[in-house]
């Protein structure tokens, strides 16, 4: 781990392991199931963590604390304002929803402390537009990974679904949360506005590989043109890469690790290299050149892999409201 070249998620188990295991753990509790598991993974694999590392880390905590703390706005709002900054709009309303006011529902949210292969169990044997609501339901990474567990022939009518989906009555969500937590048990809000759409859709595609994604975009156009247009336009590719802004490029890198970004770039256009070269500095980015020259033959599943742990991060990163996507994928900015 570079001494000054930390990821997000390495910065965070820095800073849990260093504030004691009750308060880890009381920060732990309010994170979603995806984001602890990445974080536990990292600080599991932690070594030689050296004091400057430590001291960095604390050091911009404490200076992100100074910057955004105002004494004179309730709790309350500034929890609000906090997690709809770290998070987004649609990312926070759940989760505040579960601080401030105490809703409980606990089939839907097990869903998300489950591997995708018992997921796709749990729901194989149900109609499409259940399956299509649970996956929406999910975060798109998870969704994507369920998605390839279900039926070949099943796949795109439940994507079809989950596009033409245009919010849900809370009772029906209920229901459904009801019958779940007789499976198991969790915890969860449920928010039935943010569900579903071809946003969802398309975000869930992102995650799928290649191959299965291109399959599932050709029945569904077989179906409904318009609507794959749609989903088309709203997913965000690795050559979309290039049109993040200099700050953006500038950011994510911060985020990805070297390996990752010479096996991604392996599989590349000349655009979205020159954009990477262009935001590093000039030693940076002749060492990357060296390390892709050198790099021998890789299988393309890996490239693909490689890419979509990168656009994992770049549409965190947006969601969050620190870049601002290009191409097909990102929003218009005027």
């Amino acid at each position: 781990m570079a001494e000054l070249n930390l990821t997000g998620a390495e910065r965070a188990a820095i800073f849990l392991m260093s504030v004691g295991e009750v308060n880890a753990a009381a920060v732990l509790k309010l994170i979603g199931p995806r984001e602890v598991q990445k974080i536990g993974s990292v600080m599991a694999g932690l070594k030689n963590v050296s004091r400057q590392q430590v001291e960095t880390v604390l050091a911009d905590f404490s200076a992100a604390v100074d910057e955004h703390t105002n004494l004179g706005i309730g709790s309350e709002e500034y929890v609000r304002k906090v997690l709809v900054n770290a998070l987004g709009e649609d990312k926070a309303s759940g989760l505040i929803d579960r601080i401030l006011l105490g809703r409980n529902s606990k089939g839907l949210e097990a869903l998300k402390w489950m591997e995708p292969r018992a997921i796709a169990e749990v729901v194989r044997l149900e109609h499409p537009q259940i399956i299509a609501i649970v996956l929406a339901y999910l975060d798109s990474d998870q969704a994507a990974a369920v998605l390839q567990f279900l039926p070949e022939h099943v796949r795109p009518d439940v994507l079809m679904r989950i596009a033409s989906l245009d919010g849900i009555q809370p009772q029906a969500l209920h229901e459904l949360d009801d019958v779940l937590e007789r499976q198991f048990q969790g915890n969860a809000n449920v928010k039935a506005s943010s569900v579903g759409g071809p946003k969802v859709a398309a975000d869930i595609l992102n995650f799928v590989d290649g191959s299965v994604e291109a399959k599932i975009m050709e029945s569904i156009g077989q179906t409904d043109e318009v609507l794959a247009g749609r989903i088309h336009e709203l997913m965000f590719v690795f050559a979309d890469v290039a049109q993040i802004d200099a700050r953006g490029i500038q950011l994510l890198l911060r985020e990805v690790s070297s390996d990752t970004l010479t096996l991604a770039l392996k599989g590349s256009d000349d655009a979205v290299k020159e954009k990477i070269f262009a935001n590093m500095s000039k030693r940076a980015a002749e060492m990357l050149r060296d390390d892709l020259d050198a790099k021998g033959p890789v299988r393309l599943s890996d490239v693909e892999a490689a890419q979509k742990e990168i656009l994992a991060v770049a549409r965190r990163l947006a969601d969050s409201g620190v870049i601002a996507l290009g191409g097909r994928g990102g929003e218009q900015l005027l």
